[in-house]
């Protein structure tokens, strides 16, 4: 189908615009008192963004013209209009009273978390129909819009999926919070929730250009107004203390669409001191905390920074960039382990649990990347944003199903999940199907009458305001030629064309222009070419690149194998005729790949120095990007092996992989086998013995094991994750074959004196008075034999009760097992 280009609202860098509001989603409504007051009492500020080194293009400019990017676009299509709007419009219009035209989607979707998509489906289609012009996308994407706005009429502003919402928030409306670290007030993050739906409106606004979308959006903000209008700032601190995505951000934007001051207060209010406060000292003190609770609340204080000119604010969020990207991510450009930030000196856990990096953390960094890049033009944030583009956002989409992935383990040998379209509602599917229509959004960038060129991928960019067409033709990395052809328009004015000169480079660009070679200037990681220009120009150059190796972060002899800004990886087969699904199903964890781990023995190995095994690279000729590693290469249970292919990691699906490689010395390699052996069969009989386990303070396992309680509190000591109460807390474990023997709980020994009881189905299992322990480490176990009456019972309600003025826990871990 031809591209069109839709209608495009800039409202960024307008003039006030009339805060003018529906309250019935379809007639403006008369303007309220509150806004009058705010209004006539609001300092004489204009809001506006403070100007940036450059702008970007709306995506209807830039079309995706061929290459692995176009595909993943095409691909996403396919994906989004297979999912069922009348199904993800289901929770809204129950909770305004409406009779849905079917039933909620499954998984996350009717389990607490109802209503999440929606909004991220909102932002998606808008993203589509600008990548692409589909009129079947704007179609989709009206459809919504009409059936949210029959709920948002029938609540008079409000606009949610929550189950029993209204209870909710007319407690918060009237002080009453209990705000835990994903829950509040007894229900799954519910900020987190409704931050998708603000915005999936302010996108459907932005880049979709709906005016009804944008009164929709504003018709939230003052039911959100009134919400907290009567709440402290302290009150508003505290519930920040649950997960509540990037509604900084948001608020932020909607001062810009309505010039309304109201909204800049509240993006402020909303905005998390107790995770700003320490970025401003250029304190990292992230270890331990959820990664993606994080990275959202920094991208609005970068917005708010810009929208109120606050550079204290903007050097924080470029310190926690800095902090995260250089220190805390590897080398796809993820980061965490089991969703939360591990400690940057040790990788370990990287690298030995199955629940690597988070597709979500990289949707945001990406988002925080192009932000500070279009504020301050260092090409640092584009080196980041390409790496993550190429080697994790790229890769997380199964390029024949178009399934989404959620984890992206970087343990050797391991292997990845994907979503059914109509089964898997997790948040990675929410953000997954915005990515793949935005391969275009930081491609080009322009100021004035100068252009930059900043990503390489084949395109096209409708520069409009200079009357310019540029074509970008490229087959990389399989190929290292780039042309660009400049095609003038009648009204076609003069510019200055920059070309970023990537870092990974291993020789010049070889720039030509017309085919004459040419002499550039470059500044900043670019070069400079000023023209004059006219119609067919072409200008053509190399992006010469070798392999090289990038180690793991913290200095263990674990190394990657790049080829320019893409990460290679091999294939790894860990047992004979093995047979793995792929594919999740609808069950609650069905994201996690929990199948067996790789055996050490079955691992492509390093061996020996890194130059010499790169300098036994050989690049396979006429074939897309590959190389056979045919020298200082081991794998102990192929002693015949005589080499291993790495491909690019986007292209490696349906498999287990290798994106770290383990280097030893020759005679190191044996010692390594049998240590890992060990390791593994000790953590083998663990896993073997386990009926279920929690990590007490983790969201997942704490949502999936139906957490409840009281006066009760999270944290991180030393990188381990703890839960104890003043009052009480529970949780459910199963015991499906009715296995279970003992509950093995963990415990600090720092805690001691703490009296609580330790309750299972209504019953006292054993009252504790932590003593003072002998251990050396920091942690230690207690088993607790499980009574006969007990060990036959499917579900286990596990209850922690504190005795008077004492503190149930602190409990590091807990553990049913069979022995």
């Amino acid at each position: 189908m031809a591209k069109t280009t839709p209608v495009f609202w800039r409202t960024l860098l307008c003039a006030a615009i009339s805060a003018a509001l529906l309250s019935g989603c379809g007639k403006p409504s008369q303007t309220t008192s509150a806004q009058k007051e705010a209004t006539e009492t609001a300092p004489a500020t204009v809001i506006h963004e403070v100007s940036k080194q450059q702008l970007d293009f709306p995506l209807a400019q830039v079309q995706v013209t061929d290459g692995p990017f176009l595909h993943a676009q095409q691909t996403n299509v396919k994906y989004i209009m297979a999912m069922d709007p009348d199904r993800l419009l289901a929770p809204y219009l129950k909770e305004a009273g409406l009779k849905p035209k079917a039933e909620n989607y499954g998984n996350w979707e009717n389990t607490g978390l109802d209503g999440h998509i929606g909004g991220h489906y909102l932002s998606a289609l808008s993203l589509a129909w600008a990548a692409t012009g589909s009129s079947e996308i704007k179609d989709r994407l009206d459809y919504m819009l009409n059936e949210l706005a029959r709920a948002q009429k029938a609540t008079g502003g409000y606009l949610g999926g929550i189950p029993d919402g209204k209870a909710m928030w007319d407690e918060i409306r009237n002080g009453e919070i209990k705000a835990d670290l994903f829950s509040l007030n007894d229900r799954w993050v519910p900020l987190y929730n409704i931050d998708k739906i603000f915005h999936g409106l302010r996108d459907a606004y932005q880049v979709g250009g709906s005016e009804q979308a944008k009164n929709m959006l504003l018709a939230l903000g003052e039911w959100m107004l009134s919400v907290t209008d009567s709440l402290s700032d302290e009150q508003i601190q505290q519930m920040l203390y649950s997960e509540h995505g990037g509604l900084n951000e948001v608020f932020a934007d909607m001062a810009l669409i309505s010039q309304d001051p109201r909204y800049l207060k509240l993006a402020k209010q909303f905005s998390h001191q107790r995770i700003l406060t320490p970025l401003e000292q250029k304190t990292d003190q992230l270890t331990g905390l959820h990664a993606n609770t994080q990275i959202p609340k920094v991208i609005g204080f970068l917005k708010v920074a810009e929208v109120s000119d606050n550079k204290a604010w903007e050097d924080a969020a470029d310190f926690f960039w800095a902090t995260v990207s250089k220190e805390r991510s590897v080398t796809i450009g993820g980061n965490s382990v089991r969703e939360h930030f591990h400690d940057k000196e040790d990788f370990t856990p990287m690298v030995e649990d199955v629940e690597g990096p988070e597709t979500c953390n990289t949707y945001n960094m990406m988002k925080l990347s192009k932000m500070l890049y279009l504020r301050t033009g260092e090409t640092r944030y584009l080196a980041f944003y390409e790496r993550a583009m190429y080697n994790h956002i790229l890769s997380s989409q199964h390029p024949d199903h178009g399934g989404l992935v959620y984890f992206t383990p970087m343990r050797p040998g391991h292997y990845r999940m994907y979503s059914s379209v109509q089964d898997s509602m997790w948040c990675c599917v929410g953000s997954g199907i915005e990515n793949h229509s935005k391969y275009g959004e930081l491609a080009y960038t322009h100021k004035n009458d100068a252009l930059w060129i900043n990503l390489f991928l084949p395109s096209q960019l409708n520069w409009q305001e200079q009357g310019w067409t540029i074509t970008q033709q490229t087959q990389f990395p399989d190929d290292n030629n780039v042309t660009v052809t400049l095609n003038a328009g009648s009204d076609a004015k003069p510019f200055t064309l920059n070309i970023r000169k990537p870092g990974w480079l291993t020789d010049n660009m070889a720039v030509k222009v017309n085919g004459e070679a040419v002499d550039v200037a470059e500044n900043a990681g670019f070069i400079t070419l000023t023209g004059p220009w006219k119609d067919g120009d072409v200008i053509s150059f190399s992006l010469p690149a070798e392999p090289y190796v990038e180690q793991l972060p913290d200095g263990q002899d674990y190394y990657s194998i790049l080829y320019g800004p893409v990460v290679l990886a091999t294939k790894v087969q860990a047992f004979a005729n093995e047979k793995l699904n792929f594919v999740a199903d609808d069950s609650r964890m069905g994201h996690i790949a929990s199948g067996q781990v790789c055996p050490p023995e079955a691992l492509p190995v390093m061996l020996g120095d890194p130059d010499t095994f790169l300098a036994g690279l050989k690049r396979v000729q006429d074939a897309p990007l590959s190389f056979v590693a045919s020298e200082n290469i081991a794998v102990a249970n192929k002693p015949d092996l005589d080499s291993v292919t790495l491909i690019p990691f986007f292209r490696l699906h349906d498999s287990r992989y290798e994106v770290y490689m383990p280097q030893l010395s020759e005679a190191g390699f044996s010692a390594f086998v049998e240590n890992a052996k060990a390791q593994a069969a000790e953590k083998e009989a663990l896993r073997e013995m386990t009926v279920d386990t929690i990590n007490p303070g983790e969201q997942q396992p704490e949502v999936e094991h139906n957490f409840r309680g009281e006066q009760t509190r999270a944290g991180v000591n030393n990188g381990n994750h703890w839960r104890d109460a003043t009052g009480w807390f529970s949780y459910e474990l199963k015991n499906p074959e009715k296995r279970a023997k003992t509950l093995r709980l963990t415990y600090f020994k720092g805690d001691q004196n703490r009296r609580f009881r330790i309750l299972i189905n209504g019953e006292t299992l054993a009252t504790v008075n932590l003593p003072v322990h002998a251990s050396e480490e920091d942690l230690y176990q207690v088993d607790y034999p499980l009574p006969e009456s007990l060990q036959n019972a499917e579900v286990l309600t596990l209850k922690f009760e504190a005795e008077q003025d004492s503190v149930a826990g602190g409990l590091y871990g807990i553990r049913l097992i069979s022995e």
